[in-house]
């Protein structure tokens, strides 16, 4: 089941997308695709629904980042073997966290809009894992037992902010637009490995990154397990796992996003998403 949310900025509303590609209205069964519908059985409730008994969306609406009402959106750096390679840097003792601001989130084709004074802001492709059931002290073996599904998450990054503003990588991440979501949440029985994903990012249709998840240093089960150990995950929240290479700050020499830019990313089984460069007015 691909569950999304639609509509104008603030005034989304909930989706979900059918075998035939149209988006239903699901206005009528839930108010809003949250954690509080994210639990096994409020799933099992909406797979149950006959798609075709939902009214269809006309047209081509805006889509929303496809989980609203997280309370936490966090994020693994330097989790790709081949991606810490190509930065020359070692691979970590255990994950790396930081957090995303909750206003960086917008939609998978909302416009990127790089900050005042930014030269060096980055993209990286990255699969989003959305928490469906409340997670503390999870074992490994039962991690994936409170995943509600995944998602693609454009990590989009300001290099200088992030690394020579003095302070944690957040600076660099939490820019206003930084976190485009989406396009939907697709539910983990549609996904019988989340360890064997293609993934791929291009700008402006020439292709920066290729890779797959099956580089990842830390496993969806090891991190959910890790995080766990340290506070709770709630219904709802995002975990962005990281980036494969093909970065633009890991190129030699650097190249980053300028005004005009396009992006487009993709992971298999989980749709695209289509961003364009702006700067800040």
């Amino acid at each position: 089941m691909k569950l999304l949310r639609y509509g104008p900025v603030g005034a989304e509303k909930p989706g979900l997308l059918d075998a035939d590609g149209n988006i239903r209205d699901l206005s009528a069964h839930v108010a809003d695709i949250t954690g509080a519908v994210l639990d096994d059985a409020s799933l099992e409730r909406l797979r149950a629904l006959d798609p075709a008994s939902l009214p269809v969306v006309p047209g081509n609406p805006r889509l929303g980042a496809c989980v609203s009402g997280f309370t936490k959106y966090m994020c693994i750096g330097l989790n790709y073997s081949d991606h810490a390679d190509e930065m020359n840097l070692p691979y970590p003792e255990h994950p790396i966290l930081f957090m995303k601001a909750n206003s960086a989130i917008v939609g998978p084709d909302d416009d990127v809009v790089m900050p005042r004074g930014s030269t060096t802001t980055d993209w990286e492709c990255e699969l989003g894992v959305v928490i469906g059931k409340a997670a503390k002290y999870v074992s490994e073996e039962d991690a994936l037992d409170h995943v509600a599904g995944y998602c693609i998450c454009n990590d989009v990054s300001e290099r200088t902010f992030q690394n020579k503003l003095t302070g944690q990588w957040t600076k660099g991440k939490s820019c206003d637009t930084f976190g485009p979501t989406g396009p939907w949440l697709v539910t983990r029985d549609e996904i019988a490995d989340p360890q064997a994903l293609a993934m791929s990012l291009d700008v402006n249709g020439k292709r920066m990154q290729t890779g797959n998840t099956a580089t990842m240093i830390f496993t969806v089960r090891q991190i959910i397990s890790h995080l766990s150990q340290l506070f709770t995950l709630h219904p709802g929240d995002v975990i962005s796992t990281g980036t494969p290479p093909g970065v633009g700050g890991g190129m030699k020499p650097p190249t980053f996003l300028k005004a005009g830019d396009v992006m487009e990313l993709r992971i298999e089984g989980l749709g695209s998403q289509r961003q364009e460069v702006r700067a800040d007015d």
